[in-house]
């Protein structure tokens, strides 16, 4: 099986920097992205932000662990990359647009070499009900969270 990768972009009825400032609470990820099981901090950074974490991930046909190396890109981008874990290879990414009128457009992705154990797992369409599953379950989670924050705050 080879990389497995996706992007989705979706537009937010609430600010860039609101958007940002959600993902980048890496502890309250959990919150609003469903497929994560667990997340654990094992490692902050020198303004005490998570920046090595380990994850369990339900990916439909197996829970799959990922310890993963964050950056920030204040206001605009929240990266990671794995460190160790069940897949050969994984990075993703958050980006942030504003778009206008307290909008913004942002943009989720992902690419995984699942390696040998999960490869066997997730073959043809069991690989696209996956990437499917992660983009839109982390893109509208993202928006019902960070809209439902800023309707809770007016």
């Amino acid at each position: 099986m080879g990389v497995i990768k996706g992007d989705r972009s979706i537009e937010i009825n609430a600010p860039a920097d609101h958007c940002y400032d959600i993902v980048a609470d890496i502890e309250k990820t959990p919150e609003w992205a469903k497929p994560l099981k667990s997340l654990t901090v094992l490692e902050r950074d020198s303004a005490q932000r998570p920046v090595l974490v380990d994850t369990l991930t339900d990916a439909k046909m197996k829970t799959v662990r990922a310890v993963l190396r964050y950056s920030f890109e204040p206001k605009r981008a929240v990266r990671w990359a794995q460190e160790e874990g069940d897949a050969a290879s994984l990075t993703g990414s958050w980006t942030f647009e504003d778009i206008g009128g307290g909008r913004t457009r942002a943009t989720y992705a992902i690419e995984s070499d699942p390696g040998k154990l999960l490869g066997k797992v997730m073959r043809g369409p069991a690989e696209t009900i996956v990437r499917e599953m992660l983009l839109i379950s982390g893109t509208s989670g993202l928006r019902e969270y960070a809209e439902g924050k800023v309707s809770a705050a007016s």
